[in-house]
């Protein structure tokens, strides 16, 4: 590790930053519309993005800094289990090709801003909609708080921040800074600041992961040195090599197809997908994201990597950046360090306009002030927006990083009990309202009890999101074992409910709307959120 402050590489870092500063600005003057006091406006920017803005806002929502960061920690500390990550993202895209293209539709036609809307109008329950709300909005804070965590580690690696000083202050400063120009231009530019970032964040991504794997192997010797030395590693600490031990393998499996059950149930991933402007722009998304994929493969190589160049951190999320610090000129490790920071400030811009929406459009609205005009919920949504990102800086800078990863999977484990409703819902309307609703709470419960009971050597509670599954005996993750409780109670209680007649929900859908495309007949291309509401 090199002393006092990188010069260079924050200088760099600093221009960069700046830079993007001065786009989310700018990004209020695009596209401007004639009425931007609308969630519609500010909170999908319009509904107006094409594919190639759509790819990059999906990029930039779904691949963050805690990705570049946390991925090839992964594989740093625990080696080709710390893969798992990309076989869940080749699985999730065939996944959502079913399903996102009819959540468009449906949200188009009836100006739908978040899944909660969906819900509502789809099984006529508030209920069940205030569910799907609050699981999103506990589900994001951690994740915003991890972006946070990103770019901290960076400002470590590079000597300001962190532990530089003893005031407490003076070394939250740099972060509270970064905290305050993304709160600003998020407040101002909506949805549209991290749809023009998200060009500049992937484009150096891109660069830095194309550098990396060639410039650094060459340092080292070649990738036969490089899988050695990761090879020795693990051997000698009792990991079984490269290859997971069998023990491990249902952990792998079970962790890689519930998470990419859980991706795209993220309220964030469902923002940028409404965002974009037909049906079309989602279903081509949907078959180009695997690129990223292929991205994602790479940057867990550089796990490997930092092994062979013999970093050593007591943070295994330090890794990367240091291995970045250690290998590349100066100049060069600021470009690296200004991806990962521009890649926190992107999805946390997304994740805390998603969450205020839900806590807009789902709680103040359906609750607090059902007559609220497009201005008012506008109003609150930003005001929402700020005080979600505080809570996440209060996380960040009162508890220890560990927690705020582990609160991460807990999330995940959450967000995973919403699908029932959500994706059900977009192909049937056979489940009952209070079935699901059932499920949903069976689901929380048991995930959050067995998260809890986990243990880890820094952590009595909350220590990971993998235990025994009842009945199997195998190490699974918790967040599918829970989904499939959920799933079982929903169907038992939809069976039981219908055999009584319990009273349905007024379903506000109609088939057509599931594939309707902007233009075509009937759809509601111009309907505000308030009016589509007093339409029902």
């Amino acid at each position: 590790m090199k002393d006092g402050v990188n010069g260079v590489a924050l200088g760099v870092f600093v221009f960069f930053f700046l830079a993007v500063t001065v786009m989310g600005f700018l990004a209020a003057r695009w596209r401007r519309a004639a009425d931007e006091h609308t969630l519609d406006e500010w909170g999908l920017g319009g509904r107006s993005f094409g594919t190639w803005v759509t790819w990059f806002l999906l990029g930039g929502d779904l691949y963050t800094a805690y990705t570049f960061v946390a991925v090839p920690a992964a594989v740093y500390a625990a080696g080709a289990a710390g893969f798992f990550a990309v076989p869940y993202t080749i699985l999730v895209y065939p996944l959502i090709f079913t399903f996102l293209p009819r959540l468009w539709s449906v949200s188009h036609r009836h100006g739908y801003v978040t899944t909660s809307d969906f819900v509502r109008g789809r099984f006529g329950s508030k209920g069940l909609s205030l569910a799907v709300a609050v699981t999103g909005i506990l589900a994001t804070m951690p994740y915003i708080a991890l972006q946070l965590v990103g770019i901290q580690a960076v400002l470590d690696v590079m000597g300001v921040g962190g532990g530089a000083s003893s005031n407490a202050f003076v070394k939250d400063l740099p972060l509270l800074i970064a905290f305050g120009v993304l709160a600003a231009y998020t407040y101002s530019s909506g949805l549209r600041a991290p749809a023009l970032i998200a060009f500049v964040k992937d484009t150096l991504i891109y660069i830095v992961i194309a550098v990396a794997i060639i410039y650094i192997p060459i340092k080292l010797g070649g990738f036969d040195e490089i899988f050695k030395a990761a090879s020795a590693k693990y051997t000698a600490a009792g990991a079984g090599g490269l290859v997971p031990a069998e023990a491990g393998q249902w952990t792998y499996a079970t962790l890689a197809l519930g998470s990419a059950l859980a991706l795209f149930m993220y309220p964030h991933s469902v923002t940028a997908t409404l965002s974009g402007r037909s049906r079309e722009v989602i279903r081509r998304n949907t078959t180009i994201l695997p690129l990223y994929s292929l991205m994602l493969g790479l940057l867990a190589l550089l796990g490997f990597m930092a092994i062979a160049a013999g970093v050593k951190v007591t943070n295994g999320q330090l890794a990367i950046p240091q291995l970045f610090e250690d290998m590349f000129p100066d100049w060069f490790a600021g470009v690296a360090f200004a991806a990962i920071g521009i890649g926190a400030l992107v999805p946390a811009a997304i994740m805390s306009i998603a969450a205020a929406n839900l806590f807009t459009r789902n709680i103040y609205k359906d609750f607090i002030n059902p007559a609220a005009t497009p201005r008012q919920e506008t109003r609150v949504s930003k005001l929402v927006s700020l005080l979600v990102k505080v809570g996440a800086l209060v996380f960040v800078l009162t508890m220890d990083k560990t927690v705020a990863i582990n609160f991460q999977l807990l999330g995940g484990i959450w967000i995973l009990q919403t699908f029932p409703s959500l994706v059900g819902g977009l192909f049937t309307r056979w489940f009952h309202r209070w079935a699901l609703l059932g499920g949903w709470a069976v689901g929380m419960l048991y995930g959050t009890i067995a998260a809890y009971g986990v243990a880890s050597p820094t952590q009595k509670h909350f220590g990971g999101s993998a235990k025994e599954i009842p009945g199997i005996g195998e190490i699974g993750y918790i967040g599918l074992t829970a989904f499939v409780l959920n799933a079982a109670v929903a169907v038992v209680l939809t069976f039981a409910l219908r055999a009584f007649k319990a009273p349905d929900g007024v379903d506000e859908t109609s088939p057509g709307d599931y594939t309707a495309d902007a233009g075509d007949a009937g759809v509601e291309t111009e309907l505000p959120p308030a009016t589509a509401e007093a339409s029902h």
